[in-house]
């Protein structure tokens, strides 16, 4: 048996998509936010793979969207000025 082609494949992986959103928005809607705070994870995690972005682009974008002066570097460089690190808000976006 071979490898299934790749459209196959990215087929396949967009109706798992499409059912893990249907899961996560049942999980919010019954108050499981932090269950469905992991599947957003996953569904981020699929959604990198399907559109070929790498973590090295991920957290440049992540970077950018932290407000000046809160980059991790600089939060490693000066510990005695820890930063509050806030959640990164991500928008998963079809």
């Amino acid at each position: 048996m071979g490898r299934a082609p790749v459209a196959s494949s990215d087929e396949q992986l967009r109706a798992v998509l499409a059912r893990l959103d249907e899961c996560r928005t049942t999980l919010a809607a019954c108050d499981n936010r932090e269950t469905a705070q992991l599947v957003s994870v996953a569904i981020l995690d699929l959604r990198m793979k399907l559109n070929w972005i790498g973590e090295a682009e991920l957290q440049a974008l992540c970077d950018e969207m932290l407000p000046e002066g809160a980059g991790l570097e600089r939060a490693r460089d000066s510990k005695s000025q820890a930063v509050p690190r806030r959640r990164p808000l991500l928008r998963v976006v079809k």
